[in-house]
């Protein structure tokens, strides 16, 4: 009986023992009560002891960041549109003192905050706000909810809205919206395309009609450049043509008087000249296209050329020699004078 008495002594012994050894894993503390009051001891991460039925564990948590996943809630918009909105959130303990002894059901305690405050920041936004605005929201409630459990030793590291869920009957609404903007950019984009094709095409007729009329005045003006070209070349040919006829006559008459003053004979074959000359020249008329009806007598050509004879006999005779000499140089003075102004 006494054997049996002392192990049961042996294993009481034993077992406290054990129970006061406690080790505690890294990134985890414990709070110890003694006599169920709290004096600021805490159990570090390592090999710690604790005093038999004395000290006992009240709280034990991790230090590491955690996350809260808040579950949807229905929030109402400051346009009065109904949306489902949940959110996760990162946060860690700090002080594990105010963590469980300032709150009572930390985690329901973090929920219920998250769920007001993502409430009330919906309630000040429209409902396309809610879209464009999600950063800004984020930490708005970053700053709201770290100010608020910082009395409870915890820090909010990040805030996430996931998913903003707008009713059924909003989602249609908004396609409907959506699908007249996209009709009515459409309407825009073809408007002004079909206007700046219009303002090219006009823009191309006009360029093309400023080309065309200058391709046309350089034309015009080639052709005048070329036309007055032509009249001075045609007036230059034809004034060379009568120096050069003037300069024959001129050599001719020359030619003619030293026959005459040579050879008296010569008279008649001049004459004979001069009526052939004559009568060349009817030929012409009367065989050109333009030609006019000609009304002569034969019997009065005979007395035509009678005359002319005459006439050239008293040329010749009226002609001296002081005459004779001079004719040349002074034709050779109209020659020069007109090669000048050539």
């Amino acid at each position: 009986m006494g054997e049996l008495f002392g192990l049961l002594v042996a294993l009481f012994v034993g077992g406290s023992a054990l129970s006061c050894i406690k080790i505690v894993k890294q990134s985890e503390q414990m709070l110890v009560e003694s006599l169920g009051k709290y004096n600021g001891k805490k159990l570090e991460p390592g090999l710690n002891f604790l005093v038999p039925v004395v000290d006992r564990i009240s709280f034990k948590e991790t230090t590491r960041e955690k996350v809260l996943d808040v579950p949807a809630q229905q929030c109402i918009t400051r346009d009065n549109v109904s949306i489902s909105v949940d959110a996760v959130v990162y946060w860690k303990i700090m002080d594990l003192e105010k963590a469980y002894y300032r709150v009572e059901n930390l985690n329901a305690a973090m929920t219920n905050l998250v769920l007001t405050q993502i409430r009330a920041e919906m309630g000040q936004l429209e409902l396309d706000q809610t879209f464009t605005a999600r950063s800004e929201v984020n930490e708005v409630l970053l700053r709201e909810l770290d100010i608020s459990t910082d009395p409870w030793g915890i820090k909010v590291t990040r805030v996430e809205l996931r998913d903003i869920v707008p009713s059924k009957a909003v989602q249609d609404s908004m396609e409907l919206q959506m699908s007249a903007e996209r009709k009515k950019r459409a309407a825009i984009l073809t408007s002004e395309g079909e206007r700046d094709s219009a303002i090219n095409s006009a823009k191309g007729r006009a360029e093309a009609q400023v080309l065309d009329a200058e391709a046309r005045q350089k034309a015009a003006i080639l052709d005048a450049e070329a036309q007055q070209k032509a009249t001075v070349l045609r007036a230059q040919a034809e004034r060379q043509q009568s120096v050069l006829k003037a300069q024959g006559t001129a050599e001719a008459m020359q030619i003619i008087t030293k026959m005459l003053k040579a050879d008296p004979r010569a008279k008649d074959s001049l004459q004979f000249l001069i009526a052939q000359n004559y009568m060349d020249m009817g030929m012409k008329i009367g065989s050109s296209e333009s030609s006019k009806v000609m009304f002569m007598d034969p019997r009065s050509i005979p007395s035509a050329l009678e005359g002319m004879r005459s006439i050239v006999g008293d040329a010749v005779t009226s002609l001296d020699s002081e005459e004779v000499n001079t004719m040349p140089s002074e034709l050779d003075q109209d020659l020069k004078a007109m090669r000048s102004q050539s």
